[in-house]
């Protein structure tokens, strides 16, 4: 193996009250660049004294941020928001080295959705201080107030590596709460970037920790009794035991889990906008993305054009090839683990299931690296309901058309799942349109187009998807309790004295 000093960045340590930290047992583990299947850097793994010295750090700190004026919580985040954007390509670059999606992705989504995000709950948590007040009678009246929780842990995924980690962390400090992240340990790199924007916007130190680590280190943060909030992104198997373990301590949890969403096109739909959209929701981010529409259920009488017009457009809008190359826009899979996975359903597809393959395949895409963990955009069709790879969330760039004649029989099918992520609908009625998303079971819902989740925008699952939001207002809330304080101005009478 590399030494460290040779590799493209140094040795990864926690960030624990601003302060670069070391793991006391000496252990790493290595962090891989999926396009090419080389180290990219060392990073320490926390054990029992990182971990407790992160929450340590979190608590010391919790009781200054929090009695901070959200005003001047606010004016130190909107600085970290600056200094993401002056950094953006930069960071952009790090997140393709690290996840292998496209430099054309990384560059104008990832950091830039994430920045938005903290700049949203910059605003919304200088509200925070409003309440309510009720008179009750002419010398009493009742106010009501929120108040941050405490100590909050974010349990970041390896797909949207920055992205999530801002999604979590951002109405956590809005709202007056410190935070321990954990990044995933597939693509650890640019957590420890975040922060260093942080500290370098005014953070005050043990506000924002880092701690890296496999999931061990995730369930150590998560049934330590100084957590108030676990907030975790992953699969539903892995988010029920958060759960559990979280219940044991009544902390408060939001959990974003997976999805199998349905992508319904009524016979009147733009036939190009929903092919584009068909695209972009099974091959953006070379298909890992939890809310992908893997399930394109496509109305009978226009099913074959539409197959038909999938297939040419594919290929003329798919561009494999090395992710930090300007025209490349679909990149490697993240991991050796995740390509063994996608390729094992893309055969069980083929071999046991017995769909139709249209496009793409096992065989490795024309432009993909030597040594990459490429997997070429595939779609079945002539699939049932009951099959694998119509059933279980793959993960990658793998699409399942289905044919339907009716409203009421696409909607039955597309809640045939367990999960409830999302859901989308093309039609040029918008009556039919409210009539779908009605009916559907899912939780972030999209008419006539795919995929945009702006910070203003509540975005959670149901279901095995899911509890919880967030974005949006909903999710400041999720990160305060409420008080409610009654004034009594006039004379106090004993309650005895009433019996």
């Amino acid at each position: 193996m590399a030494s460290p000093t040779t590799l493209p960045f140094p040795p990864q340590l926690h960030s624990i009250a601003n302060v670069p930290h070391p793991s006391a047992s000496g252990q790493t583990f290595t962090t891989l660049n999926p396009t090419t299947n080389t180290p990219l850097a060392l990073i320490h793994s926390a054990g029992p004294p990182e971990i407790s010295a992160a929450l340590a750090a979190a608590t010391a700190a919790f009781p200054a941020w929090a009695a901070l004026p959200p005003v001047e919580r606010s004016r130190i985040l909107l600085k970290a928001v600056a200094i993401l954007r002056e950094r953006n390509d930069e960071i952009a670059r790090v997140e393709t080295l690290d996840t292998g999606k496209a430099l054309c992705e990384t560059a104008t989504v990832d950091v830039a959705t994430g920045a938005d995000v903290l700049e949203y709950f910059a605003g919304v948590g200088m509200g925070l201080g409003e309440g309510k007040t009720v008179r009750l009678r002419t010398d009493a009246w009742v106010y009501t107030k929120r108040e941050p929780l405490g100590v909050c842990v974010g349990i970041g995924a390896w797909n949207y590596p920055i992205q999530i980690a801002l999604w979590k962390c951002a109405p956590a400090l809005a709202a007056g709460n410190t935070f321990v992240f954990k990044p995933s340990e597939v693509t650890p790199l640019t957590a420890n970037i975040l922060a260093e924007v942080f500290t370098a916007a005014g953070l005050p130190p043990g506000v924002f920790n880092v701690v890296h680590g496999p999931g061990a280190v995730g369930a150590a943060l998560t049934r330590d009794p100084r957590v108030a909030k676990v907030s975790f992104t992953g699969q539903p198997s892995t988010g029920i035991l958060v759960n559990q373990s979280a219940a044991a301590g009544l902390k408060h949890v939001t959990l974003e889990l997976g999805g199998k969403s349905p992508l319904i096109i009524m016979a009147d739909a733009d036939l190009d906008a929903a092919v584009d959209a068909a695209i972009t929701a099974n091959f953006y981010s070379s298909g890992q993305v939890c809310t992908n529409g893997t399930r394109v259920f496509v109305h009978a009488d226009i099913h074959d054009a539409f197959v038909e017009e999938l297939k040419t457009r594919m290929a003329a809008t798919i561009r494999v090839g090395d992710p930090l190359a300007a025209d490349t826009n679909f990149g490697p899979l993240v991991s050796a683990a995740q390509y063994a996975k996608v390729r094992s359903y893309i055969a069980h597809g083929l071999t046991v299931d017995g769909a139709t393959l249209l496009t793409g395949g096992l065989a490795r895409p024309a432009g993909a690296t030597a040594h990459g963990y490429y997997v070429a955009p595939t779609v079945f069709t002539h699939c049932s309901d009951g099959m694998k790879i119509v059933r279980d969330e793959i993960f990658g760039p793998v699409a399942c058309v289905l044919r339907f004649g009716s409203v009421a029989e696409v909607v039955r099918r597309a809640n045939d799942t367990a999960l409830g992520l999302a859901a989308g609908v093309f039609t040029r009625d918008l009556d039919t349109a409210h009539r779908v998303v009605g009916g559907v079971r899912a939780g972030i819902c999209w008419i006539n187009t795919w995929g945009e989740s702006p910070a203003q925008m509540p975005v959670g699952g149901w279901g095995f998807s899911g509890l919880g939001v967030e974005n949006g207002k909903e999710a400041l809330r999720q990160f305060t309790r409420g008080k409610s304080v009654l004034v009594e101005h006039g004379g106090v009478a004993p309650a005895f004295a009433k019996l």
